[in-house]
Order: structure tokens, then sequence, then C-alpha cells
């Protein structure tokens, strides 16, 4: 896993929760994960809610008590959400993005990750904005695995929505490389439509057909990735979601952290 720019800044890398195995880390937890992260190099840690094996977990205190565990391993930290920005109705949920601001923001999260869901047109920058005033986190959508959620037309819509209402500023774009694949989009071409809204990028690859698809690590020398990240700003830290190597968890983990720096 070389790097043909290695004349560039380093990129701010996550490991996301989801790295370590699903299984193990509603098993173990995400703090049994925060060494390893840290060890490997990463600058973030991504806290995924649907990997709590009790909701117990998602209670503000815990996830105060995972957040100062987290910062007190000189990481920050990402919090996704399963929940969607929109309903299946074209709605904007303003209470589950009111609800998942106070979990990130109990968190200490630096963004707050969501899926788009079922945007159709209608935007809702000013009610967006309004939850979101005065929390900590940044809002991010993200392509999802699901032709509802995961077409390069429906994000053009949608920033193309808020910018004609002045709510341009109001989120950002978690832009996740393999997503785009489920629903048959080609990922540089949605690189190249919707860089200027990317603010956080997932990492992996996928294989396998329709419902038999699934994630796993980009190929080294991958020129396809490699052009899809080319074409991302730098400055929009990556996320390691693709599964680590379980038989060598902590050197993978280092590698991948180091390939993604400065890939």
């Amino acid at each position: 896993m070389s790097n043909a720019n290695n004349s560039w800044p380093a990129v701010k890398v996550v490991i996301v929760a989801s790295a370590f195995g699903v299984q193990a880390v509603r098993q173990r937890g995400h703090a049994a994960w925060l060494d390893t992260a840290a060890d490997a190099g990463a600058a973030g840690f991504e806290v995924r809610r649907e990997l709590f094996a009790h909701e117990a977990d998602a209670a503000l205190e815990a996830l105060h008590a995972l957040g100062a565990a987290v910062a007190a391993r000189d990481m920050w930290s990402v919090y996704s959400t399963p929940a969607a920005l929109y309903c299946d109705d074209g709605a904007l949920n303003a209470t589950a993005l009111a609800a998942a601001y106070a979990e990130a923001d109990a968190l200490g999260a630096r963004w707050v990750k969501l899926q788009l869901g079922g945007f159709s047109g209608e935007a809702g920058g000013a009610t967006i904005a309004r939850v979101s005033a005065g929390h900590r986190a940044r809002l991010v959508v993200e392509n999802g695995q699901r032709e509802q959620d995961g077409t390069i037309a429906q994000f053009v819509a949608l920033f193309a929505a808020l910018e004609r209402k002045g709510s341009a500023d109001v989120l950002g774009m978690t832009f996740d490389v393999g997503n785009w694949q489920w629903p048959g989009e080609a990922p540089l071409d949605a690189a190249g439509a919707l860089a200027p809204y990317v603010e956080y990028v997932h990492c992996k690859s996928s294989e396998g057909q329709g419902v038999r698809r699934f994630p796993v690590a980009p190929a080294p020398q991958d020129p396809l990735f490699q052009a899809v990240l080319d074409r991302l700003p730098r400055t929009a830290p990556r996320g390691i979601e693709f599964p680590l190597d379980e038989r060598a968890l902590a050197e993978d983990a280092r590698r991948s952290v180091a390939w993604l720096a400065s890939a």
C-alpha cells in the first residue's frame, strides 16, 4: 500500500468501530478497542450507535464516559447513528436529528453522522439550522446502500436545494466510497460531482453482487480507489470502515492508518 503522492500533507485517519468486527464490538463494547486505535496512530474513533449492545449504552452519562475515554487517548470522536435525516415521505426528521445531536454532544463528538434517507426535494435548511444551533457536533449526511439514499442525483439535488435557500452551511457530506456500489453508482463520478461538499470519507470497497455484496478492504494499489481519493479534499478525515484482519489486528490497524494518511 505505497503512496505515489508522498509529498502531500498527511490526512487525519479515523478508525470506525465496526472495523474491529460488529459482533466483537457488541460483545466487548467500544471502549475495548480504544487503545488499539490510539496505538495505531488514529486521530479519531467513530462510535456506532447500532453497535451498542444495550440501549443504556446510548444514555447521555454513558456516552459522556465513553467520550472522555476517547479524549484521554488523544483522539476525537465521530458519532454515527443509523437514523435518517429525511423520512421515507421526504419530510425532514427533526426529532431524530435533535436526538442525534444530544447524544453526539454527550460524547463530545466533532461530527454527527446520519443517513440521508428519503430526501425528495425540500431540504428544510432553516429547520436544520434551528435544531443545530448551540450544538458542538457538525452534521454530515452519508450516502447509503439503498437506491432511496444512495444516488448521486439525490445528493446533488440536496446541496442545490440548500444553496437556493442560503442554507448551504448547515451540513456537509460523509462520502462512503464503497456504498456507491450497492445502488450501482460509480464512485469516481460521485467524487467528481460532490467533492466540494465532502467533509468526511468512509473508506472501503465491496465484493459480491446484490444482497450478497459485502464490505472489504481496498486492494493495494487499486487505481480506482486511489483516483476517488485524489478527487476528494485532503482536509476531509478518512475513516477505516473495512474489516481489519482479526488475526493481526494491531498490525493491520497501524498499517491501514499509515496508508490512508499518505494515500
